[in-house]
C-alpha cells in the first residue's frame, strides 16, 4: 500500500473498510496531513492484492462494521504504527536490505512513498509525457499542498538521472535540427 499507492504509513493504517472501493479501484483518504482529503486511484495489481487480503479480512471481527480498520490484527483491532514499523524492520533485516552504517538512517517505511514518487516520474519520462505538466498531478495524488512538498520526494537516483538526461538529449538534438533548417 505504501509503495503501490504512495500513501503515508498513517494514511494506510487509518483506512476503514468503507474507504476501500475495490470495484472502482479507489481509496478514500480522509483528513490527513494539512487536513486534506483525497481519492486515490489504485492500479490493477494493488487492487488484486487488496482483494486477496479482503477475502481473508472478512473472516475477522468487524467491531465497528464497515467503519472498522481495513488493516487489522487477527482480533479485528487496528494495526498500530509502532507494530507496523517493528514488522518492517524485521522484514528489512530478514531480506538483508541495509544502507552503510555511515548513513544517517536505515530504510524506513516512509521511503516507500519516496520510491513511489521517483518511479512515477521515471515512468512518465519513459512514456514520453510532459513531466513538468504532470508534477502538479503527482502533488495532488500524494496529498501535498504545493509542488515543493513533492519535490523533496524526488531524490536524484541514477535511473531518474538517466531518463532526464535522455529527455534533454532529445530536446537538444531537436533544437540543433531546427537551427539548421
Amino acid at each position: 500500500m505504501l509503495y503501490g499507492a504512495g500513501l503515508r504509513p498513517g494514511e494506510a493504517l487509518r483506512l476503514r473498510c468503507c474507504d476501500v472501493d475495490l470495484a472502482d479501484r479507489v481509496l478514500a483518504i480522509w483528513d490527513t496531513k494539512f487536513f486534506k482529503s483525497r481519492l486515490v486511484p489504485i492500479g490493477a495489481d494493488l487492487c488484486k492484492a487488496l482483494d486477496t487480503y479482503w477475502t481473508v479480512r472478512q473472516r475477522l471481527s468487524l467491531p465497528d462494521e464497515t467503519r472498522s480498520a481495513f488493516f487489522c490484527t487477527h482480533t479485528g483491532h487496528p494495526i498500530t504504527l509502532a507494530k507496523l514499523e517493528t514488522v518492517f524492520v524485521r522484514l528489512r533485516e530478514h531480506a538483508g536490505i541495509r544502507r552503510p552504517s555511515s548513513d544517517r538512517w536505515q530504510p524506513r517505511l516512509h521511503d516507500l512513498r519516496h520510491a513511489f514518487a521517483v518511479h512515477r516520474v521515471i515512468a512518465w519520462y519513459r512514456e514520453g509525457a510532459d513531466v513538468q505538466a504532470y508534477l502538479p498531478l503527482l502533488a495532488t495524488y500524494l496529498g501535498h499542498i504545493n509542488l515543493s512538498g513533492t519535490q523533496t520526494y524526488l531524490a536524484m537516483t541514477a535511473e531518474l538521472l538517466g531518463e532526464a538526461s535522455l529527455r534533454f538529449e532529445l530536446y537538444a538534438a531537436l533544437s540543433q535540427e531546427n537551427d539548421h533548417v
